[in-house]
Protein backbone atom coordinates (compact mmCIF):
# COMPACT_ATOMS: atom_id res chain seq x y z
CA UNK A 1 0.00 0.00 0.00
CA UNK A 2 1.67 3.12 -0.88
CA UNK A 3 1.87 6.55 1.71
CA UNK A 4 -0.59 7.93 -0.86
CA UNK A 5 -3.24 5.22 0.03
CA UNK A 6 -2.70 5.42 3.54
CA UNK A 7 -2.60 9.11 4.09
CA UNK A 8 -6.56 8.81 2.14
CA UNK A 9 -7.49 5.96 4.09
CA UNK A 10 -7.33 7.99 7.29
CA UNK A 11 -8.64 10.83 5.79
CA UNK A 12 -11.87 8.99 4.94
CA UNK A 13 -11.66 7.31 7.57
CA UNK A 14 -12.03 10.57 9.69
CA UNK A 15 -14.16 12.37 7.10
CA UNK A 16 -16.49 9.39 7.97
CA UNK A 17 -16.02 9.16 11.46
CA UNK A 18 -16.96 13.38 11.82
CA UNK A 19 -19.88 12.82 9.48
CA UNK A 20 -21.26 10.43 11.63
CA UNK A 21 -20.27 12.76 15.14
CA UNK A 22 -22.13 15.73 13.56
CA UNK A 23 -25.96 14.26 14.30
CA UNK A 24 -24.72 13.79 17.51
CA UNK A 25 -23.54 16.91 18.08
CA UNK A 26 -26.91 18.71 16.49
CA UNK A 27 -29.26 16.35 18.82
CA UNK A 28 -27.00 17.15 21.92
CA UNK A 29 -27.62 20.81 21.10
CA UNK A 30 -30.96 20.54 20.35
CA UNK A 31 -31.60 18.80 24.07
CA UNK A 32 -29.76 21.99 25.36
CA UNK A 33 -32.10 24.12 23.48
CA UNK A 34 -35.03 21.99 25.14
CA UNK A 35 -33.84 22.70 28.39
CA UNK A 36 -33.41 26.35 27.76
CA UNK A 37 -36.26 26.67 25.97
CA UNK A 38 -38.22 25.00 29.20
CA UNK A 39 -36.24 27.54 31.78
CA UNK A 40 -37.66 29.85 29.64
CA UNK A 41 -41.09 29.41 30.22
CA UNK A 42 -40.82 28.93 33.70
CA UNK A 43 -39.19 32.02 34.42
CA UNK A 44 -42.16 33.81 32.44
CA UNK A 45 -44.65 31.90 34.72
CA UNK A 46 -42.44 33.19 37.73
CA UNK A 47 -41.29 36.94 36.12
CA UNK A 48 -38.01 36.02 36.82
CA UNK A 49 -36.09 39.01 35.97
CA UNK A 50 -32.71 37.57 36.39
CA UNK A 51 -33.03 34.34 34.73
CA UNK A 52 -35.06 36.11 31.76
CA UNK A 53 -31.81 38.75 31.75
CA UNK A 54 -29.71 35.31 31.53
CA UNK A 55 -31.30 33.45 28.84
CA UNK A 56 -31.57 36.44 26.45
CA UNK A 57 -28.91 38.40 24.86
CA UNK A 58 -28.75 42.11 24.63
CA UNK A 59 -29.69 42.82 21.54
CA UNK A 60 -32.82 40.90 21.63
CA UNK A 61 -36.00 41.35 19.71
CA UNK A 62 -39.20 39.97 21.31
CA UNK A 63 -42.80 40.65 18.97
CA UNK A 64 -45.69 39.87 20.18
CA UNK A 65 -48.70 38.94 18.64
CA UNK A 66 -50.24 42.11 18.23
CA UNK A 67 -47.24 43.65 16.45
CA UNK A 68 -45.29 45.10 19.46
CA UNK A 69 -41.87 44.81 19.79
CA UNK A 70 -39.73 45.02 23.01
CA UNK A 71 -35.75 45.09 23.29
CA UNK A 72 -34.49 42.96 26.30
CA UNK A 73 -34.93 45.73 29.26
CA UNK A 74 -38.32 46.63 27.76
CA UNK A 75 -39.43 43.03 27.12
CA UNK A 76 -38.15 41.67 31.24
CA UNK A 77 -39.69 44.73 32.83
CA UNK A 78 -43.12 44.15 31.58
CA UNK A 79 -43.20 40.52 32.01
CA UNK A 80 -41.67 40.75 35.42
CA UNK A 81 -44.03 44.16 36.06
CA UNK A 82 -46.57 41.79 38.06
CA UNK A 83 -49.95 43.26 36.21
CA UNK A 84 -51.02 40.55 34.56
CA UNK A 85 -49.43 37.60 35.91
CA UNK A 86 -49.75 33.86 34.15
CA UNK A 87 -52.42 31.64 35.73
CA UNK A 88 -50.86 28.62 32.94
CA UNK A 89 -48.23 28.90 30.20
CA UNK A 90 -47.69 25.91 28.15
CA UNK A 91 -45.56 25.71 24.96
CA UNK A 92 -46.81 22.63 23.21
CA UNK A 93 -45.62 20.68 20.62
CA UNK A 94 -41.81 22.35 20.15
CA UNK A 95 -39.66 21.76 17.11
CA UNK A 96 -36.27 22.49 17.30
CA UNK A 97 -33.45 22.73 14.63
CA UNK A 98 -30.19 23.44 15.18
CA UNK A 99 -28.01 25.58 12.01
CA UNK A 100 -25.08 26.09 13.16
CA UNK A 101 -24.59 28.84 16.26
CA UNK A 102 -28.46 28.90 15.50
CA UNK A 103 -31.66 27.47 16.37
CA UNK A 104 -35.06 27.42 15.51
CA UNK A 105 -37.49 27.28 17.73
CA UNK A 106 -41.55 26.98 17.23
CA UNK A 107 -44.36 25.93 19.17
CA UNK A 108 -48.04 26.35 20.16
CA UNK A 109 -48.60 28.86 23.10
CA UNK A 110 -51.17 28.16 25.07
CA UNK A 111 -51.76 30.57 28.22
CA UNK A 112 -53.83 32.67 30.48
CA UNK A 113 -53.21 35.69 32.74
CA UNK A 114 -55.26 37.35 35.21
CA UNK A 115 -54.76 41.06 35.29
CA UNK A 116 -54.05 42.44 39.22
CA UNK A 117 -56.26 45.64 38.43
CA UNK A 118 -59.39 44.26 37.35
CA UNK A 119 -59.53 40.76 37.87
CA UNK A 120 -59.72 40.27 33.63
CA UNK A 121 -58.66 36.81 32.54
CA UNK A 122 -56.85 36.84 29.15
CA UNK A 123 -56.23 33.72 27.46
CA UNK A 124 -53.34 33.41 24.41
CA UNK A 125 -53.35 31.09 21.59
CA UNK A 126 -50.42 31.75 19.43
CA UNK A 127 -48.06 30.12 17.77
CA UNK A 128 -44.29 31.23 18.41
CA UNK A 129 -41.10 31.46 16.70
CA UNK A 130 -37.86 31.71 18.36
CA UNK A 131 -34.56 32.31 17.17
CA UNK A 132 -31.72 30.79 19.94
CA UNK A 133 -27.87 31.70 19.21
CA UNK A 134 -25.12 29.63 20.48
CA UNK A 135 -22.61 31.91 22.16
CA UNK A 136 -19.67 30.63 24.82
CA UNK A 137 -21.42 27.45 24.44
CA UNK A 138 -24.25 29.05 26.10
CA UNK A 139 -27.89 29.38 24.01
CA UNK A 140 -29.60 32.87 24.66
CA UNK A 141 -32.93 34.03 22.91
CA UNK A 142 -31.92 36.10 20.12
CA UNK A 143 -36.04 36.91 18.65
CA UNK A 144 -39.23 36.08 19.03
CA UNK A 145 -41.95 36.22 17.44
CA UNK A 146 -45.66 35.89 17.72
CA UNK A 147 -48.62 35.27 15.60
CA UNK A 148 -52.33 34.56 16.99
CA UNK A 149 -54.19 31.34 15.59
Amino acid sequence: MSMMSRTYGHLSALALGALFALPALAAGDEEAVAAKLEEFRSAQVTANASALTALTVPELSYSHSDARVEDRATFVANTTSGKKPFLSLAYREPTIRVVGNNAIVRFHWLGEQQAVADGKKTATDLHILMVWQKQGGDWKLLARSATKL
